[in-house]
């Protein structure tokens, strides 16, 4: 998947210089702060996709020796960075417009209109498409890529209304679209939390995926010699998902027999949970024994 997802970002790459140079070009000639404060945004966006499209090839590659549960979580990391950007982002960008806000400068020119109308249209869509793409595939880092393009759109469609506020009124409402862009700043902020929030959950291995927990246990209670499921642990590691199976099973059973049903079982679930990177089984015995009381000083000795 990650392959796949690396190629995605590349087109969100070229995408974003050519509307960084078309925004910052159109905010220089036409005045206005709130098109240069898009194209700064677009221009981090750059270097943060490079980064995301770095980690996800990463990302891709299959389990090693010194990384037997494979290098997903660069996938989280690589979200990490992207919100990086996005503050430093967000906090150029409302510096920028504090400092507009309180000096006296023209009212933006109007064909500055028409580049950030063309400009919501195309981040739009470029949110959906990232948006799709990253549902389908289960991937945190192309749901960052795809709230990046609605920034976007947003702090454009911002300073759109923002500039039409300064037109419109005339003199005394020159510094409209720097409230404008100070309020998209406030957006970028926001959308950097939702961003962080499900990477820091990944990685902090957050128990927030109850019905895949649920599927895999029904599963396992089909097959004949499982009595009982004793424990289910879910983790995700960048778009797809390790599972610890701890399984109660007739004692009586040989060795081979065991071996046969849990690779059926595998087999099972990697049928009907195509994102399943691996399945660890154990059977009986998944409990260890508790600590000595010596080493539980919050236990009292019987």
């Amino acid at each position: 998947m990650s392959a796949p997802a690396a190629r995605l970002v590349l087109l969100g790459v070229l995408g974003n210089a050519v509307l960084a140079l078309i925004k910052g070009t159109a905010g220089i000639l036409g005045n206005s702060y709130a098109l240069i404060a898009d194209a700064i945004e677009s221009t981090t966006d750059i270097f943060s996709s490079l980064l995301l499209y770095f980690g996800l090839r990463l990302a891709g590659r299959p389990p090693d020796a010194n990384h037997p549960y494979g290098h997903g979580r660069a996938e989280s990391l690589t979200t990490f960075i992207t919100v990086a950007f996005l503050l430093a982002s967000a906090g150029i960008i409302a510096y920028k417009s504090v400092v507009h806000i309180i000096t006296p400068h023209k009212v933006p020119a109007p064909f500055t209109l028409v580049v950030l109308l063309a400009v919501v249209v195309v981040k739009e869509g470029l949110f959906r498409f990232f948006h799709r793409k990253g549902d389908e595939a289960g991937s945190g880092a192309l749901e960052a890529e795809a709230w990046h393009h609605r920034s976007d759109a947003l702090t454009s469609l911002a300073a759109f209304f923002g500039i039409t506020v300064s037109l419109v009124m005339g003199k005394g409402w020159e510094s409209a679209d720097d409230w404008a862009a100070l309020v998209a700043a406030a957006i970028i902020f926001y959308n950097a939390w939702c961003i962080f929030r499900p990477a820091l959950a990944d990685i902090m291995d957050e128990d927030r995926f109850g019905d895949l927990r649920q599927r895999i246990i029904a599963a396992a209670e089909q097959e004949e010699t499982v009595q009982a499921v004793q424990e289910c642990l879910v983790r995700k590691m960048g778009s797809a998902f390790v599972v610890d199976l701890c399984l109660r099973v007739d004692e009586t059973l040989s060795v081979a027999s065991l071996c046969v049903m849990k690779e059926r079982l595998r087999a099972r679930l990697a049928a009907a949970e195509a994102r399943l990177s691996r399945v660890f089984i154990e059977c009986n015995g998944c409990h260890p024994c508790p600590p000595p009381a010596s080493e539980n000083p919050g236990r009292a000795e019987v």
